[in-house]
């Protein structure tokens, strides 16, 4: 009996052990097993209410395809889908660098460029046109003729009382004539009108590069442009997705109601966000209509490599007085009014041409021949005109040295422009250098950290417009400046 007890405690005491060592196992598994668990899944998130119009946890919308990852690295956080991991734009991405964009956008057929060049065009037609006043003129005439009556008799004989019809012009005539005249003395006045066609020649030529010119400034404002609202939308997205942290964090710690400053919070960043999309949707549309592309290509836009130029004011000065535009004009105007004035000063002398043709007539068949040939001399001279030729030679020697005048007035203001545009040139110049200073050394310490935050991520898209915007500026200072000396 009491061995029967005794065996009775020692299996209570078994079992109560056992027991013990199951549930010490289980804890320790179950610790174990939350430990290789994800976080999102070992935290408890409890559905806390929200007040009434305020969502609890809020969705931002995705970036938009126009954010690509380009040449200049950027964050790297956003997930952009306009690139693959490998690095390749997306089939319906359309990668396009500055260069391209301009090279499309003048072969696109501008009706600016078309027009500059058919001013070239005529302007040059017209020049060919007076210099083929050096070469004689030839031409023909023929003429047929019938009359509706005899033209009667022209001889009567008194003493022998008759009259005998003698018909010096036939009633049915038939007339040819060829002939060549060749000016001599207006060869001096052609020459002067070869002058003038070939000055206003050279203005259309100077003029024709200024709408390519343009085209391309409008197209590199675009593209810098949709380069920064890129960054801008990226900076926006890096603030919301800081919001959106903060408010999850609130969210964990049990606040079931936000205040009035992260609701204001909330709708600044998503206004931002969606203002930033709207901008770069729309400079994407205009970047498409100026270079070709449909409307709704995305784009992604290649950063380009810095600008560097190396040109001095002297010599800025220098091209300007030889090649600008509105010098070239003025030179070639004043080209203009001396020739203008020597052509006066020849309306003093003869107009004198040799002249040689062959005529076949029948039609003064008694007195010239049926068919001959002739060559003469032809001159003609004003004797008299009241005072005209010298009034018009003091009009145009008053234009003239107005003109001589004007290329005066014209260096010297193009001095002064180029030399304002070549300090703004300066300034901006090194204000992009201190931005691209700026951009590396905040490359350089986020690749020390490798920190993916928001706020470095928007600091650095921040930067990198900045980095944009003085570029545009210090390129559009410079191609001001080629604008002024001519340079295409």
């Amino acid at each position: 009996m009491l061995q029967r007890s005794k065996r009775v405690r020692m299996l209570q005491v078994g079992c109560r052990q056992s027991f013990f060592a199951f549930a010490i196992w289980l804890t320790y598994s179950g610790i174990v097993t939350a430990q290789d668990l994800p976080s999102a899944i070992s935290r408890l998130n409890l559905p806390l209410p929200a007040p009434t119009g305020v969502p609890l946890k809020i969705k931002f919308p995705p970036a938009p395809g126009a954010i690509a990852n380009n040449a200049v690295p950027l964050s790297g956080s956003l997930g952009s889908p306009s690139t693959s991991e490998s690095g390749n734009p997306p089939a319906d991405t359309h990668r396009i660098t500055l260069a391209e964009a301009q090279q499309m956008a003048t072969e696109a057929g501008n009706p600016m460029i078309r027009l500059g060049q058919l001013q070239v065009e005529s302007a040059k037609q017209h020049r060919l046109g007076v210099q083929s006043m050096y070469f004689p003129n030839i031409g023909g005439q023929l003429e047929n003729l019938h009359f509706n009556k005899n033209t009667g008799p022209v001889l009567t004989l008194n003493r022998l009382g008759a009259t005998v019809p003698v018909n010096i012009i036939r009633r049915d005539q038939t007339a040819f004539n060829f002939s060549a005249v060749q000016p001599i003395t207006p060869l001096f006045a052609i020459h002067q009108l070869v002058k003038i066609a070939g000055a206003d020649e050279n203005i259309a030529r100077s003029k024709a590069g200024m709408p390519v010119a343009e085209i391309a400034s409008n197209v590199e404002k675009n593209y810098f442009d949709l380069l920064v609202a890129q960054r801008e939308l990226i900076s926006s997205e890096a603030e919301t997705r800081k919001i959106e942290a903060k408010w999850l964090s609130a969210s964990t710690a049990g606040v079931t109601s936000i205040s009035a400053e992260q609701e204001k919070d909330i709708i600044n960043v998503k206004k931002a966000v969606v203002l930033s999309r709207s901008k770069v949707e729309e400079l994407s549309a205009s970047l498409n209509e100026m270079i070709g592309l449909p409307n709704g290509t995305k784009l992604e836009l290649v950063p380009p490599e810095p600008l560097v130029e190396d040109m001095s004011l002297s010599e800025a000065t220098d091209i300007a007085g030889k090649a600008s535009p509105e010098v070239v004009e003025a030179e070639q105007t004043a080209v203009k009014a001396r020739a203008g004035l020597k052509l006066a000063k020849m309306q003093y002398f003869p107009s004198a041409a040799i002249v040689g043709g062959y005529t076949d007539q029948n039609a003064i068949g008694v007195i010239l021949p049926r068919s001959f040939t002739y060559i003469g001399f032809i001159a003609t001279y004003t004797v008299f005109d009241f005072g005209k030729r010298e009034h018009g030679v003091k009009e145009v020697s008053a234009q003239a040295e107005a003109a001589d005048l004007a290329v005066q007035l014209t260096k010297t203001k193009a001095a002064a422009e180029v030399k304002s545009s070549y300090l703004e040139l300066e300034r901006s110049r090194q204000l992009v250098q201190l931005a691209r200073r700026m951009v590396s050394a905040t490359k350089v310490v986020e690749a020390s950290y490798k920190s993916e935050s928001p706020d470095v991520e928007s600091a650095t898209a921040k930067m990198e417009a900045d980095m944009f915007r003085t570029e545009l500026e210090y390129r559009q200072a410079y191609a001001r400046l080629k604008t002024l000396i001519g340079s295409k």
